[in-house]
């Protein structure tokens, strides 16, 4: 059976990170805010890595600077 890999990467797309469980907790005590109050990406984004759940941070870097979100 033939298998297509398909890059879901484009070149322009800036890079998404998953933060691991202490890397939340840090970055949401240094920040003083909850989950709730973060930005939002919806579970169904292409930009996603593979393995992310609802309610994980996910940390995106562009040229202008470095974003967080939380997978709703």
């Amino acid at each position: 059976m033939l298998k297509l890999l398909i890059n879901k990467m484009h070149i322009l797309q800036p890079k998404h990170i998953k933060l691991d469980e202490k890397e939340a907790e840090d970055l949401l005590r240094k920040l003083n805010v909850s989950k709730a109050q973060l930005p939002k990406i919806l579970s169904t984004d292409n930009a996603l890595p593979e393995g992310c759940g609802i309610g994980d941070i996910i940390k995106i870097e562009r040229k202008s600077g470095v974003y967080f979100r939380v997978v709703v």
